[in-house]
Order: structure tokens, then C-alpha cells, then sequence
């Protein structure tokens, strides 16, 4: 069982669940946070073994689909080092990183994703972070929020 719990959001044209899932290794690299708060998350808190729900933002029916695994604990983001990428930080440096992240593993799709509309009608959901300051990428997720979130998904 995790210890701790994490909801990650991706848009599902950049990078959704079957892309993770069809990952080499199942696995791949949460690059490009530039959110402070998100970044010290990942950078602080994550471990290896944590829970995290995978939602899919910005669609029509943004959702929580499936479930994924910490696999290899907060390192520098490369991408802020890259002039040519489009998470380049020039006041980031080798020496004085600011950017980090984690890598995660595909678990499973849930049976029955998990509507943002859904989340924010369920009573016992009520203070998710996702249903009440939802703009965050990476936040913290309760056990019992967890829980529910798998019996609601079918899991």
C-alpha cells in the first residue's frame, strides 16, 4: 500500500494514461512542472512506492482515469538546461537547479473514470484539493480520498 497519494494532471494531446501505458517500461519522466508549489511536491515530498491518480485536464470532461506509481524519487528536470526546449529556464543552472522531477509507472485504467463534475458533487470529496483549488499539476491526495476514488473508478 502507497504511503502517500498524489493526483498528477496532463493534457490527455500532449500526454494521456495510453501513452503512459504504451511508455517504454510503462514508465516515463514528469518533466516540465513550473509551478512552484508543484515543483516542492515533487521535489520534497513524492517517494518511491506513492499513489498517484492520473487526470486528464483540459477536455470536455476533464476526469480522473487511471493510476499510476512513484518509481524513482525527485532529480533535476533536464528540459531547464535545453535553450531549445520550451520548459528552458535561463536562470536555472546544473550547479543551482530550480526544476525538478519524479518518474512514474502505469498501474491500471480505471473502469469508470472520475469527472471533475462527479468529484465536485460528492459530499465526501468536498475538500480534495482537486474540487476546491484544482489549477495545481501535482497536489496531495488524502487515503480516504484515495480510497473512495477507487471504489468510485471500479477499482
Amino acid at each position: 500500500m502507497p504511503q502517500s497519494f498524489w493526483l498528477m494532471k496532463s493534457e490527455p494531446d500532449a500526454f494521456s494514461l495510453d501513452d503512459l501505458k504504451n511508455s517504454p517500461k510503462k514508465t516515463t519522466t514528469w518533466e516540465g512542472v513550473r509551478n512552484y508549489q508543484a515543483r516542492n511536491i515533487m521535489r520534497d515530498l513524492c517517494k518511491k512506492g506513492d499513489g498517484v491518480l492520473f487526470y486528464h485536464s483540459k477536455t470536455k470532461e476533464p476526469a480522473i482515469v487511471g493510476l499510476a506509481e512513484v518509481v524513482k524519487e525527485s532529480y533535476p528536470d533536464p528540459t531547464q538546461f535545453d535553450p531549445e526546449s520550451s520548459y528552458f529556464d535561463s536562470k536555472s543552472t546544473p550547479e543551482k537547479p530550480r526544476w525538478f522531477m519524479v518518474d512514474v509507472k502505469y498501474k491500471s485504467h480505471l473502469e469508470t473514470p472520475v469527472t471533475l463534475a462527479v468529484a465536485k458533487q460528492t459530499k465526501a470529496l468536498a475538500q480534495m484539493v482537486l474540487v476546491n483549488r484544482g489549477r495545481l499539476s501535482v497536489q496531495p491526495v488524502t487515503a480516504q480520498e484515495w480510497d473512495l476514488i477507487l471504489k468510485m473508478g471500479g477499482l
